[in-house]
């Protein structure tokens, strides 16, 4: 192992006996080739278990949702979204009227207020003005992407992106298959359930290590494939990665592109703060996490398979931690 990298790769693995993961995976990549790659554990508790390797395919969480925020831009691309501050009426019909002053905007950088009381659909606060972290924004995107193209997310990006780009362990599971882990996933019976769709609307998405690496490669590279290659226009990323959220939000609050985290100085940001300032990061509950970070051409994963966690462990803490050994390990190269 490069001696730069033990540090952080220590607390990857001490994190995970810490919250009592059985597997977990670090790969980092800096100026387009692998500098750390290393796994750990079982893909469950069972000592019979499969172990986890460069193959085994982690459950994603919330970073599913940095791939519906590519295929919206690439749908602005196309000229099927005329502009991401286009009212969301505009695509979708049939909407309570506390939605009307909501833009694609908002729903992209958690600022549309919405949420779900009782069964019914209000406004907490005026788009724009606030930041609060709600599904309700990501399911009308979904909608839009199914609405516009008569496919589905996961069928969308699976000719538009996957397959072009050569992500093969990538996709929405709802099959057993060994290289994927299913302990503490949220079915009684431990393995993605027969009823999950994949449609790419749910959190069924199950990625590798260096598929997660790849996906946050070409956004480092502005859609610029591991061989060089353009497929898709730079814009498609750069406008995924840029500064959208309003204006009217307060200082403190959040700062998202297209659904990404970025590290603007914001107290509440959970990026790092010897990260530094035009990095972006995306986090799913499972514990696993993607970080990029242009000025030392950078993009680490880590990977867990846990859900519950101890009390006594704090994620603000534990993934701003990450953030900055992985900048200190990186900064100099």
């Amino acid at each position: 192992m490069d001696s730069r990298f033990q540090q952080l790769a220590d607390y990857v693995y001490d994190v995970q006996h810490r919250i009592g993961a059985t597997a977990a995976a670090l790969y980092i990549l800096q100026n387009n080739r692998i500098v750390h790659e290393s796994y750990s554990g079982k893909h469950d508790e069972d000592e019979r278990s499969r172990s986890v390797d460069a193959y085994t395919q982690f459950n994603v969480g919330s970073v599913r949702k940095t791939y519906l925020a590519l295929a919206i831009s690439l749908l602005i691309e196309q000229g099927r979204i005329g502009s991401v501050d286009d009212p969301v009426s505009r695509y979708l019909d049939k909407l309570p009227e506390c939605t009307h002053d909501v833009a694609l905007r908002h729903l992209l950088t958690h600022t549309h207020g919405l949420m779900e009381r009782q069964g019914k659909l209000i406004q907490e606060f005026t788009a724009g003005s606030g930041w609060a972290y709600r599904n309700v924004g990501i399911a009308m995107l979904f909608e839009i992407v199914f609405r516009l193209t008569g496919m589905t997310l996961s069928e969308f990006l699976t000719k538009a992106v996957f397959e072009p780009y050569g992500l093969r362990e990538t996709g929405w599971r709802n099959t057993q298959n060994e290289q994927l882990i299913y302990n503490y996933y949220s079915h009684p019976n431990n393995w993605v359930g027969p009823n999950d769709s994949t449609a790419g609307d749910q959190s069924n998405l199950f990625v590798s290590a260096r598929d997660l690496a790849k996906w946050g490669h070409l956004h480092l590279r502005w859609g610029a494939g591991w061989d060089g290659r353009q497929v898709l226009p730079h814009s498609v990323f750069e406008r995924v990665t840029a500064l959208q959220t309003p204006e009217g939000v307060p200082s403190q609050q959040p700062r998202n592109g297209y659904i990404w985290w970025l590290q603007h100085g914001t107290p509440l940001n959970q990026i790092g703060k010897l990260v530094p300032v035009g990095s972006y990061q995306a986090l799913g509950i499972t514990g696993c996490a993607v970080l990029v970070i242009p000025d030392y051409n950078v993009v680490a994963v880590r990977m867990y398979n846990q859900l519950i966690n101890p009390v006594d462990y704090d994620y603000l803490e534990d993934i701003r931690t990450f953030g900055n050994l992985v900048s200190d390990a990186t900064h100099l190269s």
